[in-house]
C-alpha cells in the first residue's frame, strides 16, 4: 500500500488529489475479498507503457528518475506481494487525467 500511495503522491500534479479507499466485498458475490483502490489526478501513464509497469526496473520516463528518485522496483514489489497473498492488481490510466490501481485480496477469516 505504501508503494502505491507514494507513487500517487510523487507522480501527481501540483494541487492534484490522491484518494485511497478500502472496502469489503461480501461473500454473496463469491468468496469475500478486500479491495484497495489508490487513485490520483496526476500525469497518467501512456497506454503503450501500461503492459510493462510491473516489470522490475522499468521506468515509464527514465528522465523523471533524476527528479523523483527510485529504482523502478516499487510496482514490481507490489505485484509480487499481491500475487503471494493470492490477490490481483489492475491499473487504469489516462494521460493528463491520472491513474487508478485496484488491488483485491482474499478476506481471510480468523474464526
Amino acid at each position: 500500500m505504501r508503494n502505491l500511495v507514494r507513487n500517487a503522491i510523487t507522480y501527481n500534479r501540483p494541487g492534484g488529489t490522491v484518494g485511497v479507499a478500502l472496502r469489503l466485498i461480501p461473500e454473496e458475490q463469491g468468496e469475500p475479498e478486500v479491495e484497495l483502490v489508490v487513485a490520483d489526478t496526476g500525469m497518467g501513464i501512456a497506454p503503450s507503457d501500461l503492459p510493462r509497469i510491473f516489470e522490475r526496473f522499468y521506468r515509464v520516463d527514465p528522465a523523471r528518475s533524476r527528479h523523483t528518485g527510485g529504482t523502478g522496483l516499487g510496482l514490481s514489489i507490489v505485484r509480487h506481494a499481491v500475487e503471494y497473498l493470492e490477490g490481483s492488481i489492475q491499473v487504469a490510466s489516462h494521460l493528463g487525467e491520472g491513474t487508478t490501481f485496484t488491488v483485491r485480496l482474499p478476506a481471510k477469516r480468523s474464526d
